[in-house]
């Protein structure tokens, strides 16, 4: 029985020496294909897949430039207050200074003057009536120093409130400031991870990121006949230069003349029509009456994704201007080229 046993014991174990090298074999194996994958580079991104993240990262870029555009826009104008607060607070301190010198003056007269008593003035006086007619003309002065006592703490008061105010004025320009850092390095980061990814590509690839939705330039008739289209003569003139700045080089944060970015030109259209337009996407497109796609007119504004981030000027038949990212020029394109959010006639 023993020695039956045996044989069976060796069986058994060399079977499982064997089921464990076995085991380790295929593991090894495993890990060594694992290995040689993880060891190869990652296929390259076609032309197609990189166009996909350049817009995704473009559209990225430009919400941060709304925010970027906003937080400047508040930022000129606590500077714009502090700097209105600090002329206000100069001036109020010319007149606390003139205050303090004629209640300066009152004083050192008093002073040399001895002070006597009134009694023993009018005693001592030779000319009894003049004396009094002095005495009467000193208590007005005495109301008159107490009118300029009054004036100084008034002064002083408003001085000191103004400072108080341009402090707080300070406080929220370094916040506006510290947020503008945040939304410049959000949108230089994202741009330059689009600048990479198209450095992947050939020049014609490059090309085709810019101009896939391109459209020939527009004739002196096309743009007259949508000039002629729009509701009023301020929505034509801002149509008109919208044709003008046709080819125009797309900078973030730039409002023109010879640069801009989405909102930027916008602004700027309707700026040389006369008409003041917020800074951002997300405020101009409260700045009109909204109009429905279905009535759309040459000179109304029209808006792009949910986050209301981008914009252009339509000029009729589907078609629109707009500055659209770093790898195109302000050009002409179709309004249903992106996700369509809104339309707002501004005058």
């Amino acid at each position: 029985m023993g020695a039956h046993r045996r044989p069976r014991q060796r069986a058994t174990g060399g079977g499982r020496v064997r089921t464990a090298a076995t085991i380790t074999l295929a593991g090894a194996a495993t890990a060594t294909g694992l290995g040689g994958g993880t060891g190869h580079a990652d296929p390259q991104p076609t032309a197609a897949q990189v166009r996909a993240k350049v817009d995704k990262l473009y559209q990225e870029a430009e919400v941060a430039t709304e925010k970027y555009n906003g937080a400047k826009e508040k930022a000129d104008a606590a500077e714009q207050r502090l700097e209105d607060l600090r002329d206000e607070a100069a001036r109020k301190e010319d007149r606390l200074n003139s205050a303090r010198e004629a209640l300066g003056s009152v004083a050192a007269a008093q002073y040399r003057s001895g002070g006597l008593d009134p009694a023993l003035q009018l005693a001592l006086s030779s000319d009894p009536d003049r004396y009094l007619d002095g005495a009467a003309f000193a208590e007005r002065a005495g109301s008159r120093q107490r009118a300029e006592v009054g004036r100084v703490r008034k002064e002083l008061r408003e001085v000191e409130q103004l400072r108080g105010a341009a402090r707080v004025e300070v406080s929220s320009l370094k916040s506006r400031r510290a947020e503008l850092k945040r939304h410049r390095e959000t949108v230089t980061g994202k741009l330059e991870s689009a600048r990479r990814l198209l450095s992947r590509l050939t020049a014609e690839e490059r090309a085709d990121v810019g101009d896939r939705t391109s459209r020939s330039a527009p004739g002196p008739r096309e743009s007259l006949s949508a000039s002629a289209q729009a509701p009023n003569s301020r929505a034509a003139a801002a149509v008109a230069y919208a044709y003008q700045k046709l080819g125009s080089p797309y900078v973030w944060g730039a409002t023109g003349p010879n640069a801009f970015d989405c909102s930027g030109l916008t602004q700027a259209a309707y700026r040389a029509a006369g008409v003041s337009l917020p800074r951002t996407t997300y405020a101009q497109i409260d700045a009109g009456r909204r109009v429905p796609r279905s009535e759309l007119l040459p000179g109304d504004l029209v808006f792009f994704y949910s986050g209301i981030s981008h914009v252009g000027i339509y000029v009729g038949n589907g078609q629109m201007i707009h500055a659209p990212n770093p790898s195109a020029p302000v050009r002409v394109a179709p309004v249903d080229e992106m996700p369509f959010a809104g339309a707002t006639r501004v005058v």
